[in-house]
């Protein structure tokens, strides 16, 4: 098939997709219909440039030093395409869609690492709970320089992704670039991931949720959870919902959730470049906790599905939110089967969603009702306008609503005395001084009533310098974490 004729039936193919799956963070779908794609709309001079990719295609062919692969252009010509537009759009092939279905069924062989391409490097949005990357101490924020000694600077995502797959029980290093440290070597051991999405136990008085992504099973994980709680204190007298670091998922499941603690109402709404194409996801009556206060932990690893859960019940109040202002990823895309699959798939931005009190999070984030560091150093870092990633950090991600923008360096409301050893593994609270925050809030009835921890003043950079200090809530953008493309190790 030659290039024109392989162009014609790609559009062809696109105006008879059956259907899409809206996309919220790493893998969050709900099916819509065909009629968003019946009408083609590419100008006339879109046409011309597809006309003019075919005859780069067919020069290359006829003129290249060596017979080239057409498929892989092709394929790379897409890539480009989609990673023009914003961070979230981007074409899979087959075996990347194919991998995508897995990881929201809550089973897929790999490492547990959820990933993103920032400047042509492997970024980590977010290590999955107890999966060999969670245990080797890989943290949202680090890139991927390098797979088994082979650097993946500027190799498409999904081929870093094939690579760092592969069978259980076989072992994998990847070299780990993080901000303000030398580049190391991790070896890890592949696994078959079965993501349990939501754990729980009781502390004390109250109920311990933890949720780390939303899969298909999550909301009936999440159900019998609070139901085996409820059961070994019947009296628990309210509610921790842990979102930290929890990259995104389905976005029925993310309503439904919410769902678990809502009377009802509003939970999220979805607003497409139509004003007409507004979509509203509302919650039923039925509240598991019996009307228990609730307090929703977050941080700047809280992303996309998570925080259509966060801004949920902070709109509504019926939740006070606890932790770091969240990733800032309010952005929604679909996900366009091409050929039922056997073309892959294109994941493309296609609207916003807005939180019941009608704000968009993007860029910005969900900013806490008691903001709270990990440890002094986390606290100090912030002050001092430190790199943080988030959706901010991306040079062509979409913008905020006008006016809008990320609060820049400032200084944490709390955060513990420097001695503390800070320790987040989600399975106690011994070294989580965010979680006996949250807990201090439930005992205390609110974050109005709980008497501040009048942590260590941050030394600000300013001052060690000898200038005047920066204002608490300076809205300085913070600076983007740099990788230097050195050679593998």
């Amino acid at each position: 098939m030659g290039v024109r004729e392989f162009l014609a039936t790609m559009m062809r193919k696109y105006l008879l997709i059956g259907g899409a799956a809206f996309v919220l963070g790493a893998g969050s779908m709900a099916y819509v219909s065909q009629a968003a794609l019946a009408k083609p709309t590419t100008s006339r001079e879109g046409y011309r440039m597809m006309q003019l990719f075919g005859d780069v295609v067919d020069i290359a062919n006829k003129s290249y030093v060596t017979q080239p692969d057409e498929k892989k252009m092709v394929e790379a010509a897409i890539n480009g395409m989609m990673e023009s537009l914003d961070p979230h759009s981007a074409y899979l092939d087959a075996a990347g869609y194919g991998d995508l279905r897995d990881q929201t069924r809550g089973a897929y062989g790999g490492l547990g690492l959820e990933v993103t391409s920032k400047d042509g490097v492997v970024q980590v949005i977010s290590p999955i709970d107890d999966t060999p990357a969670f245990k080797a101490g890989i943290k949202a924020g680090d890139f991927i320089t390098a797979i088994d000694g082979e650097t993946v600077v500027g190799l498409p995502l999904n081929d870093a992704v094939k690579q760092m797959r592969g069978a259980p029980n076989t072992q994998i290093t990847l070299t780990i670039a993080r901000e303000g440290e030398d580049q190391r070597d991790v070896k890890l051991m592949r696994e078959v991931i079965k993501s349990v999405s939501a754990k729980g136990r009781v502390e004390g008085d109250y109920g311990y949720l933890r949720i780390s992504a939303f899969n298909e099973n999550t909301t009936t994980e999440a159900m019998a959870v609070v139901r085996d709680l409820k059961a070994k204190n019947p009296n628990i007298k309210g509610w921790v919902l842990d979102l930290r670091d929890n990259p995104g998922g389905l976005l029925d499941q993310a309503v439904s959730v919410s769902d678990m603690f809502l009377e009802g109402g509003e939970v999220v709404t979805q607003r497409g470049r139509n004003p007409r194409d507004i979509e509203r996801y509302n919650a039923r009556p039925g509240d598991v906790t019996g009307g228990k206060p609730v307090v929703v932990l977050v941080n700047s690893g809280t992303a996309s599905a998570s925080e259509i859960v966060a801004g949920a019940l902070q709109d509504r109040k019926r939740a006070e939110v606890v932790g770091l202002t969240t990733f800032g990823k309010g952005s929604v895309q679909s996900v366009i089967p091409l050929r039922d699959g056997a073309d892959g798939a294109l994941k493309l931005t296609t609207g916003r969603y807005y939180t019941p009190s009608g704000r968009s999070i993007q860029k910005t984030g969900i900013k806490p009702d008691l903001e709270v560091a990990v440890n002094a150093e986390q606290a100090e870092k912030i002050a001092n306008g430190g790199a943080q990633f988030t959706e901010a950090t991306y040079v062509n991600a979409l913008n905020a609503d006008e006016g809008k923008s990320r609060e820049g360096a400032h200084v944490i409301a709390e955060s513990p005395p420097k001695e503390f050893e800070a320790k987040i593994d989600f399975r106690e609270i011994k070294g989580d001084f965010q979680l006996q925050r949250a807990l201090e809030v439930l005992k205390n009835g609110g974050v109005a009533n709980t008497p501040k921890v009048p942590g260590p003043r941050p030394k600000l950079a300013e001052i060690t310098a000898g200038k005047a200090p920066a204002a608490a809530n300076s809205n300085a953008k913070p600076t983007p974490p740099t990788v230097a493309k050195a050679q593998p190790k």
